[in-house]
């Protein structure tokens, strides 16, 4: 059974009846361009294969309600209760990357939507493969396809990064979640971290990529 098709069946388990949107936000290598993103650099990361997964759909009132597959737990937070301030204290571990996209999003003045969902990934967590960063942003898609906002993969990405930086407090640079925002299958993304401007770059026909952990 795919990741897709676990987080649709737990849904429906957790929840009952089917999930309204299914959505997914993929981890990162980089090829070229290390300790330059937060200098205003250029970068050169692709997508990978391994992403993070959210089937969810919108509830009446303020709260969301997730359920984590990989740590078998439903958590939840009030969207009201998220405020001008960044108050992440770290002590509610993934929920707060959740909380803090959404305090990001509701910040930069966007109208959230409340929805219950069922998420899972298997980006490896602490692998430089940039799993907080595709948590974010499958974060950010659930909300902007529940509370029908544009997908603009910069302004996203800063949203993504604000979080982390503001509400979990690790001082990242753009590069993961604008990679995670914006990635293709089968291209790499050259990115100026400066103006975010960014071009997709197609792989050469049969490349393939392998992520090897050496211990």
């Amino acid at each position: 059974m795919s990741l897709r098709e676990r987080v649709v069946a737990e849904f429906a388990a957790q929840f009952g009846g089917e999930p309204e949107f299914v959505v997914r936000a993929p981890g990162r290598v980089n090829l070229i361009g290390e300790h330059t993103d937060y200098n205003d650099g250029f970068v050169f990361p692709m997508a990978i294969d391994r992403a993070v997964w959210l089937a969810l759909r919108p509830v009446e009132g303020r709260e969301v309600s997730v359920y984590s597959l990989d740590f078998s737990e439903r958590r939840g937070f009030r969207l009201d209760d998220l405020t001008g301030a960044a108050e992440g204290s770290g002590e509610e571990g993934w929920l707060e990357y959740l909380k803090g996209t959404a305090w990001a999003l509701q910040d930069a003045g966007h109208e959230l939507t409340a929805w219950e969902g069922v998420m899972s990934g298997d980006v490896p967590i602490g692998a430089g493969l940039s799993s907080s960063a595709a948590l974010e942003m499958a974060t950010a898609r659930a909300f902007a396809e529940i509370s029908r906002l544009a997908w603009e993969p910069g302004p996203m990405a800063l949203l993504g990064q604000r979080a982390e930086n503001r509400w979990v407090g690790v001082n990242c640079g753009i590069m993961d979640q604008m990679i995670s925002a914006a990635g293709r299958d089968g291209h790499a993304l050259l990115l100026d971290c400066r103006s975010l401007e960014y071009e997709l770059v197609p792989l050469p026909a049969g490349t393939a990529g392998v992520v090897l952990d050496t211990g």
